[in-house]
């Protein structure tokens, strides 16, 4: 059996280049009237996270229990793309032995580790070459958040960071909180209805949650290594 796994952080995220790449290798089928017209191929079983941080360990987290029940010796569990999974060396190693006590192979579709059939290997030559490549992806997401944090904070010293402006303003915004109030319409239902994403329903509803207080706020601009995870 092959089993799928895909993973974005946040709502407002696609999965679809991660299922542009699993059509590419036919574990995926594009399909009309399929919700964003793909489907598992046969034989393959597709677990995804969505919205699910990589700082919550790949088994730790929802998609990756479903996993647990379904897979058997002589499976393959295979990723787009390796972070997709494993966020550092400790989580990718968590996983390898996770799929070694199984009898589950790994495998990985782009990136520097995509020549590999099966990462799970137990062989030395394997894992010394996970270490490297880990070891290295990962300094340089450190660089370049260290390099993010640096630019932001001269940005605002010079007043240049206004952070990313709300995708409701003016006669939207009253619309979406006054629908909110009188008729108690879902978030989910507003987000469909202005062609936005929850959460930033959720901002304009700022002031009208439970929890909350003041009025819509601008949300401050990920950071590029944190937007791709």
């Amino acid at each position: 059996m092959q089993i799928v796994y895909s993973r974005v952080s946040t709502a407002t995220q696609s999965l679809l280049r991660q299922r542009h790449i699993l059509t590419e290798v036919g574990l995926l089928v594009r399909t009309e009237g399929v919700a964003e017209g793909f489907r598992p191929a046969d034989g393959v079983l597709l677990f995804e996270d969505p919205a699910t941080t990589s700082k919550i360990p790949a088994l730790d987290r929802p998609a990756f229990g479903k996993i647990a029940a379904k897979a058997h010796p002589g499976d393959t569990l295979t990723v787009s793309e390796l972070f997709r999974l494993c966020r550092d060396l400790l989580d990718i190693h968590a996983v390898r032995n996770w799929c070694q006590a199984r009898g589950v192979a790994l495998r990985v579709l782009s990136g520097p580790l995509s020549n590999f059939h099966d990462l799970a290997a137990g062989d030395a030559t394997t894992a010394v070459i996970i270490n490297v490549i880990t070891a290295v992806g990962q300094f340089q997401r450190d660089i370049q958040n260290e390099l993010t944090v640096e630019g932001i904070a001269a940005a605002e010293a010079e007043g240049r960071y206004r952070g990313r402006p709300p995708a409701l303003t003016g006669t939207r915004l009253e619309e979406v909180r006054s629908t909110f109030t009188e008729h108690g319409t879902s978030i989910a239902a507003l987000a469909r209805a202005h062609g936005v994403s929850r959460a930033a329903i959720r901002t304009a509803l700022i002031g009208l949650l439970p929890g909350q207080s003041g009025p819509p706020a601008l949300i401050p601009t990920e950071g590029p290594a944190e937007a791709s995870r």
